[in-house]
């Protein structure tokens, strides 16, 4: 099926699908299969300007269609990166975990498009305010970094839709085009996948991660750190589950053995943030194919309730 809707004329690309901007998971193989497969790989700004210009360019050696990169306001390294992501030319900016008024106008005077990373309604009407083009809406299902306040997808989407009238891409939860269509059904016009793409060929992290999320059930993802007002989805291993109800240890100190986790397959080293959705991937598959059966399926639920509920058979 063709897509043409606001996320895609302003992105530029054929298929209303991005891939997270994972730090050390989103390198350049990864970013660059998702984008040639016609969707949309981001690059994580959240390394040092260097490596995140290094991969802006490898990533262009290996695909001329469009990508774009994510700004983690929180943790920039050197502000300075926001020129040189002008520098390079890259048209297409997330922001996230900081106020959105911090760079949406120096991107936008630059010409970029911005949409900003929310996860709740406060957050996105600022971020309206300040002038992005659309949002990212994320549930607290989702991996990574979370609001101490939990809202699903399921809620925080459809809520975000009535109230505000930018485009938005949906994230939490998104692994398949049964879930593309219910976003899509609760009003956005675009999705986002991150754990379902840490497990694929192209992603860089060491095979025990890969497999453990094949393996994960849909309650093998925790909280943690939610007393610190830093909370983190990861998946269940030993360690985190004993860190579980721990008030007094800090989990943000296991990512300074992150390296272990990633290179060597240390599952017990650090943490591996995942999203519930893990206990939705059965297998590990290169992006693209990811991409074109999440279009298929996506096309089929939308044709197979079509006929179902309206009794219209719709022409294949």
């Amino acid at each position: 099926m063709q897509f043409d809707n606001p996320v895609t004329r302003m992105l530029g690309v054929e298929i209303p699908i991005l891939q997270a901007p994972m730090g050390y998971i989103a390198k350049p193989d990864l970013v660059a299969a998702v984008s040639e497969a016609g969707a949309m790989g981001l690059v994580p700004g959240s390394l040092g300007i260097e490596e995140v210009r290094a991969d802006i360019r490898r990533v262009r050696e290996l695909t001329s269609k469009p990508f774009g990169i994510n700004l983690p306001i929180a943790f920039i390294r050197d502000v300075a990166i926001v020129d040189m992501i002008v520098e390079e030319g890259v048209r297409f900016v997330t922001t996230s975990a900081g106020s959105p008024d911090t760079h949406t106008a120096r991107l936008k005077d630059a010409g970029l498009t911005v949409f900003h990373v929310v996860p709740t309604l406060r957050a996105a009407q600022k971020a309206v305010a300040a002038g992005v083009d659309g949002l990212v809406v994320e549930g607290s299902e989702g991996a990574g970094f979370k609001n101490p306040r939990e809202v699903s997808t399921m809620v925080l989407l459809p809520l975000i839709a009535s109230q505000l009238g930018v485009p938005i891409i949906a994230a939490g939860g998104i692994a398949d085009g049964r879930s593309m269509a219910a976003a899509f059904a609760l009003g956005a016009e675009g999705v986002q996948m991150g754990t379902r793409m840490v497990a694929t060929k192209e992603s860089p992290v060491h095979e025990n991660m890969k497999l453990a999320i094949v393996a994960a059930a849909e309650t093998d993802t925790l909280m943690l750190n939610k007393e610190r007002g830093k909370p983190v989805r990861v998946l269940r291993t030993q360690t985190t589950s004993a860190m579980e109800f721990d008030n007094a240890r800090d989990a943000m100190e296991l990512l300074g053995d992150i390296a272990a986790l990633y290179e060597r397959g240390d599952l017990e080293a650090s943490l591996a943030q995942c999203g519930q959705v893990a206990g939705r991937i059965d297998a590990i598959v290169p992006a693209g194919e990811i991409i074109r059966k999440t279009v298929e399926e996506f096309d089929a639920v939308l044709r197979g309730m079509a006929n179902h509920y309206l009794g219209t058979p719709t022409p294949a």
